[in-house]
């Protein structure tokens, strides 16, 4: 009688474990291997893989200075909304939950215009030793 009960309790917890893996949902925010602005993605680095994560937080009517990315990057707004200009005019608006693969090499500048904070969790796919932002400096 033992065995039997174990037997029914594995079965039940399989069952269990089975209908959870069942409510997994995966959903694809973007596939893509061109930037928001359709520019080609480049050849990754060579060196040393080096993933960076960062959650950036946008405080209200802030805009980030003007800067580029030497490395592919992509991420996704959690919070508020955003705005990405480059430095030839072309604007992106984002809102929480909206993907963004962000142009490489390309000067550009995030502002937040609304009345919260924004917030982006952005992956970084870069070299160990690189830079993964460069800071237009003044000439």
């Amino acid at each position: 009688m033992k065995i039997l009960t174990m037997i029914i309790l594995l079965l039940i917890s399989l069952a269990c474990k089975v209908q959870a893996a069942e409510n997994v949902k995966v959903e694809v925010l973007v596939k893509t291997s061109t930037s928001w602005n359709g520019s080609p993605l480049p050849a990754y680095e060579k060196g040393k893989p080096e993933i960076t994560i960062q959650r950036i937080t946008i405080p209200p009517k802030v805009q980030l200075p003007l800067h580029k990315h030497p490395v592919i990057n992509a991420g996704v707004l959690l919070k508020g909304k955003l705005t990405v200009v480059t430095k030839t005019g072309e604007v992106l608006h984002l809102k929480a939950g909206d993907p963004i693969i962000e142009i490489v090499n390309q000067w550009h500048y995030g502002k937040n215009e609304g009345r919260e904070p924004a917030e982006i969790i952005v992956f970084y796919a870069g070299a160990v030793g690189e830079p993964i932002t460069i800071e237009k400096t003044s000439q």
